[in-house]
């Protein structure tokens, strides 16, 4: 029994791991067995990263990942646990509010996330449960639902098309949202189920699919149904994606289809393909954790430095244990190994601050705020689709400004997708131009032999190739019957190129009117139609790079038609027939035109019959279905008769050129990817300006390496020269590489999809093993590679703000005394300083927009991560170094006075720390506010905002006595220090002293700018780059000028 049924769902095959079985409409397909639910995933998606339950701990882990987060917790329990000079508020509400700000900040964008699911999640949808409507949440869809989708409605779920309103049950589906293909893709019901147009019937058919487990390749799938009647013996049919319509795409001009559900919710191919959920990290935070060990490493030499040199002063007795500091027992008693780490620690708490733990917060605000100004970005707003930039996450903005790299594909992104009949050719014969007479139109374009036209039956026989060979479906405005014939056709394809022959085979007189009940219908010149049999349809692949059809004439004649590259069909050619062809075929490629050859061959019945049954087995096989299929096809595409070529242009979009000049100006290397034919390549490259005429080519091709026998050896001697070549042109440095660009010649790269498999999978015992590596040199050095054929700031404010604190260990005995007030450490980097910093990265523009547009090179100031480098690092650490020695010992000498009063009062260490820590505060963010020179009104409120906002939180700590504290050592401090006029000019005096080599640096780089403006405005008539229309390319808005990278 078991066997029996196991043979009779299987179709006779035994059944494998890795396959599913789906019922449709989850019914039983016997009468006699009553159907067991199976269990499959439900149909919620989810891309949202966080639950309510698991929020808390996922985000803390993750948020403690970041080196100065942990390291601030460490710091915190350090200051609970231990006796330390600092209150553990200190670092334990900075660190409060790091965390909690960036959780809040990652808990609304995931839940964005959780309401662009819901939407999706409750839409509703109609299942047809027995024999009825039923209206359902999506979510609730189940595998084997049979779901009816309305046209213009997005599939909810992965579903086997059953039957549409059309006749012959195929629908047009766009898959835009999917792989970015605005193309009408046509799909496919099997034929016994095209009939079950409606709810009641539907609801009777009896089958079962079987199909392979859920995996994230859009264009593949493999699968078979077993439909039941009142036989017992089931009818099988093979599925494969033609039959698939995926979660995602849209229904188009199809009023309805009947589907039933394979895979659902996190199963469906859609979701297979989302990214990982893990938090991004940009190469700027990577630099930024860097620099912060960095950092970390100079704490821990502080802190070792002061419990080292503490020892050695407490060496003498008296400073050991001075009259007015006794020991307790307990201390005395304490193992000094144990008292050295605990200092040690207590150190480190008072120099923690040099690490800057809110600058995580700017980061992550500037990201979250920065999103939006893209969002609301006018240039980026597209008036056709009424749609904005979308910023789905905001951990990776600032990498905009970082690309070096883009790959593009050529078709649909430097063209325009949309593609015309040119020419063609038959028996070398060139026809070009619309038909004047029924026997067309003939030019030469060969040898003086060959000036006639072609024989009237081949020209005819090309021309029924192009109207039976292609999978075009027809969208008509009126039906297409008798007297209608001439109707308005619509042709509806998801190849272009196929809608593009049909319109020329159209011209000379050959019109394609459709498919109907499984027949191709052709009027041809005569007015009369033809009707041809469809028998089998072998797809295009990018392996095969072919297509075919097999078609039954009305006479009984059973023909093949193959159409493909020239690199698919030559070989599969008779050789004296390819010459004639050939010369067409590199011309028109020269020109810039996609070629296809055109062949055929008669099949005998007895070779059909083996070839019917081959193809069969192969289509129902649910293993390695793909690999037998294609043997049957390389079985069947053999010696077949050449009849010509076709020539169609696709043109190049709007500012290509321009847009591809800009992004080599702006130091960017572009890949061009597409999968024509070399030459045709070749002439769209240099017509996008991605090869220019100086440009010289480096080839690694097929034609480049057969030369010799051995193509491995070939291809190694080709490798060595051209790495030879340009490691002798260009510099090692990538930065210098860059410029050299313009200043060099420059070099291109073209390699085919079979040498660069070569390449990739050379054969282990080569002596030329090292492939991979030499090829990357090549492409690094290289401006431009076409592949054809082819299947701040805010670190130096906190090293300035430490520096004095370690400096006054030196001149308190090294006894942890702060020299900051715990209210002042808490509030640094929270409030004092936060928020400048916040507007200067959100809206400052070094440079205006028009001159960024007019001259992308400026792009290379700042790509390849150049603000974070070694360089700029060491100059604002060194320039942080020099201004907290600025503050420590100018407010010392300051104090050498005996006096600062009139009536002979002396300031104690308090006052002292709030000179430093205002003119720490002052010089900060004056020192932003003149590297600020886009000024808004933003910017005026946080930068003075933020001064006063101090002034006013001093006078406000310090005017009142807090009831909460133990010691009111900072009561009326600051008001005490402002009525001595020496203060006040010791402040403004070390403000300028501090500010003075940034404002040195400013004018010299004013003389230069206006010297080299000058330069500019006497070349500018010479200059190429001003002579070309302004270009706006993509990821120019987040450049910064050269001012921060000394």
């Amino acid at each position: 029994m078991f066997r029996r049924s196991l043979n009779r769902f299987c179709a006779g095959e035994e059944k494998r791991v890795g396959t599913r079985t789906v019922f449709v409409g989850n019914h039983s397909v016997s009468g006699t067995e009553a159907y067991v639910a199976q269990r499959f995933c439900d149909n919620r998606i989810v891309s949202s990263k966080y639950t309510l339950w698991n929020f808390l701990p996922k985000n803390l882990f993750e948020q403690f990942r970041r080196i100065a987060n942990f390291y601030f917790l460490i710091i915190f329990l350090v200051q609970v646990t231990v006796d330390t000079p600092t209150s553990p508020v200190t670092s334990g509400l900075p660190l409060f509010f790091v965390i909690t700000v960036t959780a809040i900040k990652q808990g609304y964008e995931d839940w964005l996330r959780h309401r662009a699911d819901n939407e999706v999640n409750k839409s509703t949808v109609y299942i047809i449960e027995n024999a009825k409507r039923v209206r359902k949440e999506s979510e609730k869809i189940k595998v084997g639902d049979v779901v009816e989708v309305q046209a213009d409605e997005t599939f909810p779920c992965d579903l086997i098309l059953l039957s549409s309103c059309t006749t012959d049950g195929t629908c047009y589906v766009t898959t835009a949202s999917l792989d970015g293909e605005s193309n009408c893709k046509i799909h496919y019901a099997v034929r016994d189920t095209i009939a079950l147009c409606t709810a009641e019937s539907i609801d009777t058919l009896r089958a079962a699919i079987e199909c392979e487990q859920p995996q994230p390749d859009l264009y593949k799938f493999v699968g078979r149904i077993n439909i039941y009647s009142n036989s017992l013996e089931a009818v099988a049919r093979s599925l494969g994606p033609e039959n698939l319509l995926l979660k995602g795409a849209t229904l188009k001009n199809t009023e309805k289809i009947y589907g039933v559900a394979v895979y659902t919710g996190m199963e469906t191919k859609m979701a297979l393909n989302y990214q990982g959920k893990s938090q991004k990290r940009s190469a700027v935070e990577k630099s930024i954790n860097a620099f912060l060990i960095v950092y970390l490493f100079i704490l821990l030499t502080k802190a070792a430095v002061c419990t080292t040199l503490k020892y050695v002063w407490q060496s003498t007795p008296y400073n050991d244990e001075p009259w007015y500091n006794q020991k307790t027992q307990k201390e005395r008693e304490t193992l000094k190994v144990l008292k050295m780490f605990t200092d040690f620690l207590s150190f480190m708490v008072l120099f923690n601050f040099i690490i800057p733990v809110s600058m995580y917060v700017t980061v992550e605000m500037q990201k979250f705020l920065g999103s939006f100004f893209i969002s609301w970005d006018k240039d980026f707003y597209d008036e056709e689709i009424n749609e904005g930039a979308l910023v789905n996450t905001s951990d990776l903005n600032e990498e905009l400004g970082q690309v070096d790299y883009v790959f593009t594909d050529k078709t649909g992104t430097l063209t325009e997708n949309s593609m015309e009949f040119i020419e063609c050719c038959i028996d070398g014969h060139k026809y070009k131009g619309v038909t004047q007479e029924v026997d067309g139109l003939s030019q030469t374009d060969g040898p003086l032999t060959y000036f006639d036209k072609a024989d009237k039956n081949r020209e005819e026989l090309f021309l029924r190739a192009l109207c039976l060979c292609h999978t075009v479906e027809i969208k008509t405005n009126d039906a297409v019957d008798g007297a209608t014939e001439s109707a308005e056709l619509t042709y509806i394809s998801s190849s272009p190129d196929e809608i593009a022959l049909v319109k020329g085979a159209k011209k000379y007189g050959f019109t394609f009117l459709g498919n109907r009940n499984g027949h191709m219908r052709v009027e041809n010149q005569r007015k009369e139609i033809e009707e041809y049999e469809l028998l089998h349809t072998l797809n295009f692949d990018a392996v095969r790079r072919r297509m075919s059809v097999i078609v039954k004439t009305q006479e009984g004649d059973i023909l093949l038609f193959c159409k493909g590259a020239d690199s698919a069909v030559f070989p599969r050619v008779q050789n004296h027939e390819i010459e004639l062809t050939k010369v067409h075929v590199e011309r028109n490629a020269m020109d810039g035109y996609r070629t296809l050859c055109v062949a055929f061959k008669e099949i005998a019945p007895d070779d059909y019959e083996r070839i019917n049954r081959q193809l069969i087995e192969a289509k129902m096989a649910l293993q390695d279905r793909e690999e037998k299929m294609e043997k049957v096809f390389d079985d069947i595409e053999t010696n077949m008769n050449l009849i010509g070529a076709t020539a169609v242009e696709d043109k190049l979009q709007d500012q290509a050129a321009e847009t591809i000049e800009a992004l080599h100006a702006a130091g960017l290397k572009v890949w061009v990817l597409t999968g024509d034919k070399m030459e045709t390549a070749k002439s769209t490259c240099y017509a996008c300006r991605l090869f220019q005429t100086n440009t010289e080519l480096l080839e690694l091709t097929t034609k480049t390496i057969e030369e010799s026998e051995r193509k491995e050896d070939r291809l190694h001697e080709l490798l060595i020269e051209y790495r030879k070549k340009l490691l002798h042109e260009f510099p090692k440095s990538t930065r210098s590489l860059k410029k050299a660009w313009t200043e060099h010649q420059e070099y291109g790269l073209i390699i085919d999809g079979s040498t660069l498999s070569l390449i990739l999978n050379s054969s282990q015992d080569s002596s030329s093993n090292n492939y991979k590596s030499i090829f990357l040199q090549i492409c690094m050095k290289c401006t431009a590679v076409l592949c054809c054929r082819m299947a701040p700031l805010q670190k130096a404010q906190n090293l300035c703000f430490i520096l004095p604190q370690f400096l006054y260990q030196f001149f308190c005995g090294f006894s942890q005394q702060p020299l900051y007030d715990a209210a002042y450490l808490t509030m640094y980097n929270i409030c004092f300083t936060s928020l400048p910093i916040l507007a200067y990265s959100l809206l400052e523009q070094h440079i205006n927009i028009d001159t960024l547009t007019s001259d992308p090179r400026l792009y290379m100031k700042i790509s390849g991560n150049a603000m974070l480098q070694l360089g700029p690092f060491l100059y604002w650490t060194f320039l942080a170094a020099f201004e907290g020695t600025v503050f420590f010992f100018g407010t010392y000498f300051l104090f050498q006075t005996a006096s600062l009063e009139e009536n002979g009062k002396v300031y104690g260490n308090w006052t002292f720390g709030t000179i430093v820590f205002t003119v720490l505060v002052f010089t900060v963010t004056l020192k932003l506010a003149l590297d600020t020179r886009f000024w808004t009104w933003i910017n005026h409120f946080v930068i003075w905002g933020s001064l006063a906002f101090y002034v006013f939180f001093s006078f406000f700590w310090g005017g009142i006595i807090w009831p909460f504290l133990k010691q009111q050592r900072m009561y009326f401090v600051f008001a005490q220090m402002l009525s001595s006029v020496s203060t006040w000019l010791a402040i403004i005096l070390l403000i300028f002293i501090s500010l003075f080599p940034e404002i040195l640096l400013i004018v010299l780089k004013n003389v230069r700018r206006r010297s080299a403006r000058r330069n500019l405005s006497c070349r500018r008539a010479s200059d190429s780059l001003s002579a070309r229309p302004s270009v706006r390319p993509l990821l120019l808005r987040t450049f910064s000028d050269e001012s921060n990278v000394l």
